[in-house]
């Protein structure tokens, strides 16, 4: 399949990658690849870049596209994107091609070619695989890129797969990169207004102890992922933060390793509640998210019950 997705992207046309909206830097990284290595390359953002991601942007001359309207191409190519209630628009998926590591998504079966392997723990990953399969190797920047994308998705290879550990190996030996190069390529430190959201959403918590565990839920107005973090450091097992922005709302999710270890998947949980409420979800067993129309305390409430019946059940 990546053979195939290789010679697509060599064809003449131009190529639109599209990211899912506030992309990470794996989502970034995995773009900027491909644009380096592919004709006529263009990186849109409908939905924008995270604060880590824009500044892996500025460090690198990485150019995207926030009004991909602008863009002109024969082909789309959607990247880290786990399913298609993820992208900023709407958008006509006969003619394009998906690249994926989250669980597999029915959603994405009107795409001309969709390639998700759920044993990578990015994209970054993949993408390079890609790479290899067209017979490119990455140059210094992109072999960059790949690993803080690499880094970022796996907690700084807390994470991380045998797997990623030899594909980051790899990388590190095509141009003899040092690992202190990939760790600051992004490095900032925690600006006010996140310590803050991370303060008030440790304010307006609420949790439940399942056995030995607890399952945590909270809600906010931005740095949702972050917040998650930070009621893990405070002692959730899994935690549920949500927000709010007119009809649509957003959910992010987190849990600790021990309890992906016990057969907890929040990708595989939020997608199974996307579903059921006709909304969007999906990503990894320790960290996913779901967007969508509806009422986010109800949401809310519905994961923290579908976490806590997992939990019984374990």
């Amino acid at each position: 399949m990546l053979l195939d997705i290789a010679a697509e992207l060599a064809k003449g046309g131009g190529t639109l990658v599209l990211l899912h909206g506030n992309a990470d830097p794996d989502a970034l990284a995995s773009g900027f690849a491909v644009q380096r290595s592919f004709p006529d390359v263009y990186i849109g953002t409908p939905g924008g870049l995270d604060r880590v991601s824009k500044l892996l942007a500025k460090n690198l001359g990485i150019e995207t596209f926030d009004d991909v309207a602008k863009v002109h191409s024969a082909r789309l190519l959607i990247l880290d994107t786990s399913g298609p209630e993820q992208l900023n628009g709407t958008f006509d998926l006969t003619n394009a091609i998906v690249i994926d590591h989250h669980a597999q998504n029915p959603r994405w079966a009107g795409a001309k070619m969709y390639h998700c392997d759920d044993t990578k723990a990015s994209c970054s990953e993949i993408v390079f695989d890609l790479l290899k399969a067209a017979g490119k190797k990455p140059a210094r920047e992109v072999s960059l890129a790949l690993m803080f994308g690499m880094l970022t998705d796996t907690g700084y290879f807390k994470f991380a797969r045998a797997n990623s550990l030899v594909t980051f190996s790899e990388l590190m030996a095509i141009h003899g990169i040092q690992m202190d190069e990939a760790m600051n390529l992004a490095e900032t430190e925690t600006d006010i207004s996140e310590r803050i959201s991370q303060l008030k959403g440790a304010q307006r918590l609420k949790y439940w102890k399942v056995g030995e565990h607890i399952v945590a839920v909270s809600q906010g107005s931005a740095f949702e992922a972050s917040v998650c973090k930070a009621l893990l450091g405070l002692g959730a097992d899994i935690a549920f933060v949500g927000s709010q922005r007119g009809e649509e709302f957003r959910v992010s999710a987190r849990a600790t390793q021990a309890i992906v270890r016990k057969g907890i998947h929040l990708g595989k949980m939020l997608g199974g509640i996307g579903a059921e409420t006709t909304n969007g979800g999906g990503g990894h067993p320790g960290a996913a998210g779901l967007t969508g129309i509806g009422d986010v305390e109800a949401i809310l409430n519905i994961a923290a019950e579908s976490a806590m019946k997992q939990l019984r059940d374990l």
